[in-house]
Parts: C-alpha cells; sequence; structure tokens
C-alpha cells in the first residue's frame, strides 16, 4: 500500500505548485526599451548599463568610436539627457 500511497501523494504535490510569477515592474520600461532608445540616438556598442530609480543610464560608443551616455526615462522611455565625447 505504501508503494501506490508515495507516488501518489508526490504527484499531487507537484500538480498542486504553481509556477512562479514575474513581479510587476510598476510601470516601468525594460532595459531591453532603454537599449533600443539609445540605439536610436547612435550607440552602436553599449558597454554599461545601470537603473538609478527613475531613469536608465546607457553607455556606449557611436558608430565613429566616441563616447556617448544617454539616461532614459524608466516610465514613460523619453530621452532625459545625450553626453557625448566630442
Amino acid at each position: 500500500m505504501r508503494r501506490v500511497i508515495l507516488p501518489i501523494v508526490t504527484a499531487l504535490a507537484l500538480g498542486a505548485a504553481s509556477p512562479a510569477m514575474a513581479q510587476d515592474s510598476g510601470g516601468q520600461i525594460s532595459m531591453q526599451v532603454a537599449l533600443d532608445v539609445a540605439t536610436d540616438l547612435g550607440i552602436m556598442t553599449v558597454s554599461h548599463t545601470e537603473f538609478q530609480g527613475d531613469q536608465w543610464e546607457i553607455e556606449g560608443r557611436d558608430g565613429r568610436g566616441r563616447w556617448m551616455e544617454v539616461y532614459v526615462d524608466s516610465r514613460t522611455g523619453e530621452v532625459r539627457h545625450v553626453n557625448r565625447g566630442w
């Protein structure tokens, strides 16, 4: 009888397990969306990406190899500031 009960209990326990749900981002854009915004502004190679609470900071190089830094609003996706190393 024990040989039958243990597999049944195991199957029921596995069936009752719920999948992990992704956390709600609170309306914030993803890093990929921020990277897309920076790419649209000319960043070709990304060297650093950092989330700073209310904005994404993305550093990299443009097509000519010049350093760029783009700040993207984490809620709206709007560009806050672009710093180009001339």
